[in-house]
């Protein structure tokens, strides 16, 4: 039986999500405990892959069980895991829908406070910077959806088939006292670190050191920026995975500091 589990982590102290040999990672943590509370060896298979550092309020694995178990696996394996890594949901599936290929739409947050704040450390990426200026930086977001070829913000292009994303929505919101900032954009796929190089444009935009015009150039001659500075991890997340069969809200009291008082504090720009 093939089952999705619909989870949330904290990346804080991983090195990504995917598995690697002689680093934390999320899978290998989650494959280790399931496997060690099922008494078989499983291999769990995930929604994408996130980079080190970076957080997800939502997000889904699947992995194929034939056993069936007699116990609240649910609370057993919560408790298992450590603090930073939730499962929320157990969910079979009929056939074998892929928590990877079948995903139709990704969206993420990105969190900036431009002044220290030990509360938000590793869950708000910390930039120092006075007088962004946060117009330039709305009008630069909004030309995201008009393309579809992201070869320039992306790490070795190569290495994809193709470097098309349909980016559906690309938006900025400020709080109310405009020293933090938040960036939301959704689309059916992402490329490595394209969110990060994306913010770090705009950060750039913010603080007059590139123009709109220079930044939209990369993306209508497919021109990658000589200097590609990617925006710090810990304030990305990735927040919503949609299936064509499955769409659940988020967890978003998973990062309640930020989340949860989104549409109170927040203003779009």
């Amino acid at each position: 039986m093939r089952y999705f589990f619909h989870i949330g982590y904290n990346g804080l102290q991983y090195n990504g999500w995917q598995k690697q040999p002689g680093v934390l990672n999320v899978q290998g943590v989650i494959e280790t405990t399931l496997s060690s509370i099922l008494k078989t060896q499983l291999f769990i298979n995930g929604c994408g892959r996130t980079d080190a550092h970076v957080h997800a309020s939502q997000f889904f694995f699947h992995v194929d069980i034939e056993r069936e178990w007699d116990f609240d696996l649910l609370f057993r394996l919560n408790k298992a895991l450590p603090v930073n890594i939730a499962v929320f949901d157990i969910l079979p599936m009929e056939g074998q829908p892929h928590a990877r290929f079948d995903a139709v739409f990704r969206s993420y947050n990105y969190f900036l406070h431009t002044y220290k704040d030990p509360f938000l450390n590793g869950l708000s990426s910390f930039y120092l910077l006075d007088h962004l200026d946060f117009d330039k930086m709305k009008l630069a977001a909004a030309v995201l959806p008009k393309y579809k070829d992201f070869k320039p913000f992306c790490t070795s292009p190569d290495k994809y088939e193709h470097t098309i994303c349909n980016v559906m929505e690309a938006k900025l919101s400020v709080d109310v006292k405009g020293d933090r900032l938040r960036f939301q954009i959704s689309s059916n796929r992402f490329l490595g670190k394209m969110i990060r190089i994306i913010m770090g444009q705009l950060l750039k935009i913010g603080s007059g050191t590139l123009s709109l015009d220079e930044f939209e150039s990369y993306l209508i001659l497919l021109k990658t920026p000589a200097l590609i500075t990617p925006a710090h991890p810990q304030g990305l997340y990735l927040s919503k995975v949609t299936y064509p069969y499955l769409n659940l809200p988020p967890r978003t009291e998973f990062s309640s500091i930020l989340q949860k008082q989104a549409d109170e504090i927040w203003k779009n720009l």
